[in-house]
């Protein structure tokens, strides 16, 4: 009778055991559900509709070099860089008319990352004034080394070459990747066929394209007239070839719809 006491106990002790577990992970997750909800029903609640969003992009590649020395018989460059602007349309797709809900308060760039970056050169990211754009210019005081704040305006005559952005989302950022240095002291000894300082130099200096290849990304930041803060990461594949053509052939425009919406996180 005492042994079968004791089996009694034991599998009672075993059952409260296994009850007590239960227990435990049922309550873990409620708090894990609950926790869930408290973190993604604010977020949810918050972006219901979306205020701003990216739904073009124009990328303009080109190439260039420093002239070093020439002569008859050669051509030294120094310095043969691939660029590509960027121009960034910002759009609200929320109403037509301008609010203070889809509105630029302040607006910036930070957190600029190249994701699989060129293995021949120095990339850096520098903001172009819309005047220059598509222009070889590199202006070494526009290169955006940590973040870039944009001033925001509503006057009609302002300076673009600036980094100025009009609050009502008139013009777009614009913006200039450039890799620089991707070879230097190179003579060119076939001098029977004119230098032109485009694309076609990564030809004539027998640069693979699959060495200047690169990806970038980098966040946009946006404060509304309401106070309220939004983010999107953007990613930019350097268009260096086309079905049509490659950056061989001198130049590449490419006109991209892209859709990056803007978050709002506060």
């Amino acid at each position: 009778m005492n042994q079968k006491k004791k089996i009694l106990t034991i599998i009672i002790f075993v059952l409260f055991i296994i009850l007590f577990i239960l227990i435990y992970f049922l309550f873990q997750k409620h708090v894990l559900k609950s926790n869930f909800e408290k973190d993604i029903l604010p977020f949810a609640n918050k972006n219901d509709k979306t205020i701003f969003e990216i739904n073009k992009m124009i990328l303009f590649s080109n190439g260039d070099a420093k002239n070093k020395t020439s002569s008859s018989s050669n051509f030294t460059i120094e310095n043969l860089y691939q660029y590509t602007d960027i121009a960034i349309f910002i759009n609200t797709s929320s109403t037509q008319e301008k609010t203070l809900e889809n509105t630029f308060q302040k607006v910036s760039i930070r957190n600029i990352q190249y994701t699989t970056p060129p293995t021949l050169g120095e990339p850096k990211l520098y903001f172009k004034g819309l005047h220059q754009f598509a222009k070889s210019d590199v202006v070494e005081e526009n290169e955006i080394k940590d973040h870039l704040d944009f001033t925001i305006t509503s006057e009609d005559e302002t300076n673009l070459d600036t980094p100025t952005l009009y609050n009502n989302l008139a013009n777009p950022i614009t913006l200039s990747y450039v890799n620089q240095n991707i070879k230097s002291d190179y003579t060119i000894t076939d001098t029977s066929t004119p230098i032109t300082y485009d694309g076609s130099l990564f030809k004539r200096c027998n640069i693979l394209l699959n060495t200047i290849t690169c990806q970038l990304s980098f966040d946009i930041y946006i404060t509304n007239n309401l106070e309220e803060e939004f983010k999107s990461t953007i990613f930019i594949d350097i268009p260096l070839e086309t079905a049509e053509k490659s950056i061989y052939d001198g130049t590449i425009k490419v006109t991209q719809d892209t859709n990056f919406p803007f978050y709002r996180y506060k």
